[in-house]
């Protein structure tokens, strides 16, 4: 409810005052909205091995610090996984001469073995990840919610970089 009040000589001030103030709260609604949007970053890859293999090397604590770097600079050190629909992850990713490093770890929401996994992280992103059978070949399709931090296309590259490793990493299982 808008009460108007008269300001100055004329009725009319307080109402122009009014709208102009409704306008500077449109303004920084639809504002705060597009600052809220998320923007999807989404990286892929083909792997010539069988969806059994892919899944395998992609979920198993052993395969994972060996594929999980976005550079040769970097690495796994530790990983642990439970891949299943409420289960957690947490994989310590390092620079290589113990300059920085993080934890990324999330919660499985959905877990459907050989197809689908979706989890979100503790900063409340979502990540979506699918494999699809393709004649011998699995498709790996990952989509995640951007973080603030980082521009977007650095944080496409790390991921695809990593996505990267992942495929050669597999492809030269026995």
């Amino acid at each position: 409810m808008i009460i108007l009040l008269k300001t100055g000589p004329h009725f009319t001030d307080g109402i122009c005052f009014c709208v102009a103030e409704i306008k500077f709260i449109i303004f920084n609604y639809s504002y705060k909205l597009k600052a809220m949007e998320k923007t999807v970053i989404t990286v892929q890859t083909s792997v010539n091995a069988p969806v059994e293999k892919v899944w395998n090397a992609w979920g198993n604590p052993e395969h994972i610090t060996k594929w999980n770097s976005a550079s040769p600079d970097w690495h796994t050190p530790r990983a642990t996984n439970d891949l299943r629909t409420g289960g957690k992850f947490s994989s310590r990713m390092e620079a290589k001469d113990g300059s920085m490093g993080f934890d990324f770890e999330g919660v499985y929401d959905e877990v459907r073995d050989h197809d689908y996994i979706e989890y979100h992280m503790p900063d409340g992103r979502k990540v979506v990840t699918t494999f699809k059978n393709n004649e011998g070949k699995t498709d790996i399709t990952t989509s995640f919610d951007a973080e603030t931090q980082n521009p977007v296309e650095m944080q496409k590259g790390g991921w695809q970089a990593i996505m990267d490793n992942f495929k050669s990493y597999t492809e030269g299982l026995k």
